[in-house]
């Protein structure tokens, strides 16, 4: 099931051992549009010190309970490393944390995780992927070691889901709107973005896809698109209350000319910056 990413905000983030606090935000790359770390706050039991969470360690969320429950405990996170997040991550801290948790990078595979298409496939223990825990902490710190050296000049391209709200939309022939919010699945942290078109056409939301994406410029606050205005215009609008099925999606893809993502390897589409 898809949900806006604004929907899951101040979900509580469950721990093995208690919660850790209330998710407040979302980074995503902005190379494939997934949601790379969730953004918590913890609360009074650590001076309100925001903390990332990866979609890694997030196991069978209770949507019903407004959790998110995650395979780690508070001393973990407790101890985790400090990360400024009103500032731009950088890939070293990134290898910093994912070497503390013990998981594999992300990125350099073929999936938009690694070698695969989900999260949890990465978690340190299943077949052919992380590690079994046996030495993690020497694998960690050589593994650091080399793959900050490799990957220290890398542009991590991690942007904040809130920061991106208001984004104006480009079409090939001209704005169409701007961003409204994300949608995300839970198996892969990754969908759509949501675009609101009322300043054209009243009360009118559609749904774009990552690969139809040609690049961001951040300085000028703006997506452009690889589609047309007409397009955009005619596209079948997103209705929020109703539950977006297969037959509703391949609507979608089938208007816009575009192969669902299900019939093939999903596209990550390539960096215009």
């Amino acid at each position: 099931m898809l949900r806006n990413t604004k929907d899951i905000e101040n979900y509580a983030i469950g721990a093995t051992d208690g919660n850790v606090g209330q998710l407040k935000d979302f980074y995503f790359d902005d190379h494939a549009w997934v949601i790379r770390y969730l953004v918590v706050d913890t609360g009074s039991w650590l001076s309100s010190r925001k903390v990332l969470i990866s979609p890694i360690s997030i196991h069978d969320p209770d949507w019903g309970a407004r959790t998110l429950p995650v395979a780690i405990t508070r001393e973990q996170v407790r101890n985790s490393p400090d990360i400024d997040t009103d500032r731009p991550v950088s890939r070293q801290h990134e290898m910093q944390y994912l070497g503390y948790y013990g998981y594999s990078p992300y990125w350099g595979g073929t999936g938009l995780w690694g070698a695969g298409m989900y999260p949890y496939g990465m978690y340190p223990g299943r077949a052919g992927f992380g590690w079994d825990g046996a030495g993690r902490e020497e694998v960690n710190d050589e593994y650091a070691r080399v793959e900050q050296a490799r990957q220290q000049d890398d542009d991590p391209n991690l942007r904040s889901c809130n920061a991106v709200i208001g984004y104006h939309i480009h079409a090939t022939d001209g704005e169409i709107g701007h961003v409204q919010g994300m949608l995300i699945d839970e198996d892969t942290w990754a969908r759509y973005i949501v675009v609101n078109t009322s300043n054209w056409w009243l009360g009118h939301q559609v749904l774009i896809a990552p690969q139809w994406i040609k690049d961001v410029s951040w300085p000028d606050k703006r997506v452009s698109v690889d589609l047309t205005r007409a397009s955009v215009k005619d596209a079948p609008p997103y209705d929020s209350t109703a539950e977006l099925n297969r037959e509703r999606e391949s609507g979608l893809y089938q208007h816009y000319g575009r192969p669902g993502y299900w019939t093939d390897a999903p596209v990550i589409p390539e960096s215009g910056h």
